[in-house]
């Protein structure tokens, strides 16, 4: 009973306070509909039912992070290596342009070099110049100099997107190699703020040594983090990766896989509750889990998708970890499927519309 009645007082706008003990009651609890009904709610009051396109592409497999549990890890030596050249890149925002998206988004295995940089830079500036300014351009690329940040975002970009994957230090280094700096990521967070991009981050759920009490932490510091979006998704393994290797697919987390699709949805909607105003994607690791996934996250405080536009022959080698969706169709085979699924759960897509944080919007006002 406490639970509904503390769903009931709250003002919708503005962040909320939920203590841990609270949030793992809800994380715990085996029939959360309560919270679900409420997420939705208060989506329908901030965001609405507008669900905008990201069109992802992956722009290359190369990564000098050697993060554990990650498939293009720099060590994963079976890996087929690649980078797209501008003009695949520029054939990819041109689609997503006419087929009314309003964003894309680069994404890349993490590199700091002057040459990555240069390119990156130009590579924007060719797709403002294709799109006559018009749409809207995430970078997800890692860590970078401060430098680097600002001449990407004059360049045209205005969101990032740098997951943490983990708020917990003492689990962060559990999957990462030493000279993976967490005090470095978290300081890359700050000077994307300072430099005035929309900021996002997000975690794996259901990670091995993860707990509960992780996972509310991971709540919190959206919230102490101020971010403006959020992509957050379960834990799925990858055979050919350390984390794989020494705890087995299976065994050393108290998040069983089973659980790690549910566990998700609630962290989504309990999310949406706390930061009512942020933009959630809807991942597709949920997919891989659920072929409703995303519809699913949608219903309950999603607002976010990612349709992939990686030409297919690079698709294939960014395998972040195993049972990754191949989508072999177009944007145009799978569209009329895509609207029917999000009008069963009571959302449209926002064609041509960037999609811009509400949170982001609010702070700037």
């Amino acid at each position: 009973m406490f639970f509904q009645v503390f769903l009931r007082n709250f003002v919708t706008v503005k962040c909320v306070t939920m203590n841990k003990a609270l949030i793992i009651d809800y994380l715990n609890h085996p029939n959360p509909i309560d919270l679900f009904e409420k997420a939705k709610q208060i989506k329908s009051e901030t965001v609405g039912n507008k669900v905008y396109l990201r069109g992802l592409i992956e722009y290359s497999n190369r990564c000098a992070k050697d993060c554990y549990y990650c498939g293009i890890r720099a060590s994963n030596k079976k890996v087929l290596r690649y980078q797209m050249n501008d003009q695949a890149v520029l054939e990819a925002v041109e689609y997503a342009y006419h087929k009314g998206f309003g964003s894309v988004v680069l994404q890349s295995g993490e590199r700091q070099s002057q040459e990555f940089t240069q390119n990156i830079e130009a590579l924007l500036k060719k797709i403002m110049t294709l799109t006559n300014n018009e749409i809207g351009i995430t970078l997800s690329l890692g860590e970078q100099s401060e430098d680097t940040y600002r001449r990407w975002h004059d360049a045209g970009a205005k969101r990032y997107l740098l997951r943490i994957e983990t708020s917990n230090k003492a689990l962060y280094e559990k999957l990462h190699p030493k000279n993976h700096n967490y005090g470095a990521r978290l300081k890359s967070l700050q000077t994307l703020k300072k430099l005035n991009f929309q900021v996002g981050t997000g975690v794996m759920i259901g990670l091995p040594y993860q707990t509960l009490e992780h996972l509310a932490e991971d709540l919190h510091f959206f919230q102490d983090m101020d971010v403006d979006m959020v992509g957050m998704g379960p834990y799925i393994e990858h055979a050919d990766t350390p984390l794989y290797e020494t705890v087995g697919a299976r065994h050393a987390s108290p998040l069983q896989i089973e659980n790690r699709f549910d566990l998700t949805l609630k962290m989504i909607a309990l999310l949406r509750i706390l930061m009512p105003t942020i933009n959630i994607a809807a991942t597709t690791a949920l997919q891989t889990l659920d072929p409703f996934g995303r519809e699913k996250a949608i219903e309950i405080g999603s607002n976010v998708i990612m349709p992939n536009l990686t030409p297919l022959k690079y698709r294939e080698n960014y395998f972040l970890y195993d049972g990754k969706t191949v989508v072999r169709d177009t944007f145009d085979d799978t569209v009329t499927d895509l609207e029917a699924r999000l009008a069963r759960v009571g959302a449209e897509i926002g064609y041509n519309l960037q999609g811009d944080s509400l949170h982001f919007k609010m702070k700037s006002a």
